[in-house]
């Protein structure tokens, strides 16, 4: 049994001190991720310091919009009426992901900050860059039905499995984040990475780094926003392939349109191509389809995974022309 040292902040200055300080160290928070890592052997911190219990709970309404504590459940998040009415999708992600009794431990930083579930980074007997850098991808050339076609490299070929950060990617969310020298705003987009040549490293924080909240800001789009999940199965399932999307029209013309997908990439894929090609037009099946396929040029796809490029222009067109039309589209 490996020895583990367990210390509870009091404050998240003083968590961000514990963490920082020590390279062993991790932050727990609901634990639905990293106690199955623990378990598996994938990781082995030495300190673990609890910030589960830390002030961070709250959902404040904001003159922009939400600010949203790291530490909120996903089921709480969920089911709060602002959420519900001023960013569905979020709502929409939430539910999709994960089970009931998940859903109430999970928390909003541990959600957008979870690994992936690539069946070669559970396994400890193949060569895994992510899990072990510079000894391989044994993904590549392997199982590749749940795999990323898009932003993806030689040495990983992994997904983000969250629900709820596509969501977060389509509603232009930022990220408030306290380190040892202060707190910072980093824009949704910039939060994840892609994986290059160090898949080990998921996003751009530093070791130390204690994401606190999340902000959002209402807009007609988000008001207007939806997410849509494909799955092996009904309930419990990572998605195979996932669209979040926010719409706003000015009679007949898009004036404002996002677009963000899952289950294709190391983080949430923003179609910001498909995006410019859709706005100051008119919106119609013909044309969702025509600006997908334009951001899918760059899909690698193997025998395994070409059917998500496929997938997706259907799943983008249903979601786009359900909002469209819908009552809540600003018109």
């Amino acid at each position: 049994m490996r020895p583990l040292t367990y210390v509870r902040a009091e404050t998240a200055e003083d968590a961000v001190a514990a963490v920082a300080g020590d390279p062993r160290a991790r932050f727990l928070g609901g634990g639905t991720n990293l106690v199955d890592h623990l378990k598996l052997g994938i990781t082995t911190p030495e300190v673990l310091v609890d910030v589960s219990r830390l002030p961070l709970d709250r959902v404040e309404e904001t003159a922009e919009g939400l600010r949203v504590g790291a530490a909120v459940r996903n089921s709480d998040l969920a089911a709060h009426p602002v959420v519900r009415t001023e960013f569905p999708a979020l709502s929409r992600a939430l539910l999709a992901g994960a089970s009931g009794q998940i859903r109430n431990q999970a928390t909003t930083a541990g959600n957008l900050l979870q690994r992936t579930r690539c069946v070669y980074f559970q396994d400890l007997s193949t060569p895994c860059n992510k899990r072990e850098p510079g000894s391989g991808c044994s993904a590549v050339g392997g199982y590749g039905r749940y795999h990323a076609v898009l932003g993806a490299s030689e040495a990983c070929v992994a997904t983000h499995p969250s629900d709820m950060a596509v969501a977060m990617a389509v509603l232009d969310a930022e990220v408030v984040v306290l380190g040892p020298d202060g707190e910072r705003r980093v824009p949704f987009d910039e939060l994840h990475r892609l994986p290059g040549h160090h898949p080990e490293r998921d996003t751009t924080l530093v070791h130390g780094e204690l994401v606190t909240a999340v902000e959002l800001r209402r807009s007609p789009a988000a008001r207007a926003s939806s997410y849509e999940k494909t799955r092996d199965r009904a309930s419990y399932a990572f998605a195979l392939v996932s669209v979040a999307a926010a719409l706003e029209l000015d009679g007949d013309r898009v004036a404002d349109v996002r677009i963000a997908w899952g289950g294709v990439a190391h983080k949430p894929w923003r179609a910001r191509a498909a995006e410019d090609l859709l706005r100051d037009g008119p919106l119609d099946e013909r044309r969702v389809r025509d600006a997908v396929a334009d951001e899918l040029r760059a899909a690698d796809t193997g025998p395994d995974s070409a059917y998500k490029v496929a997938m997706l222009g259907g799943l983008t067109a249903r979601a786009l022309t359900r909002l469209a039309g819908s009552t809540e589209v600003a018109r």
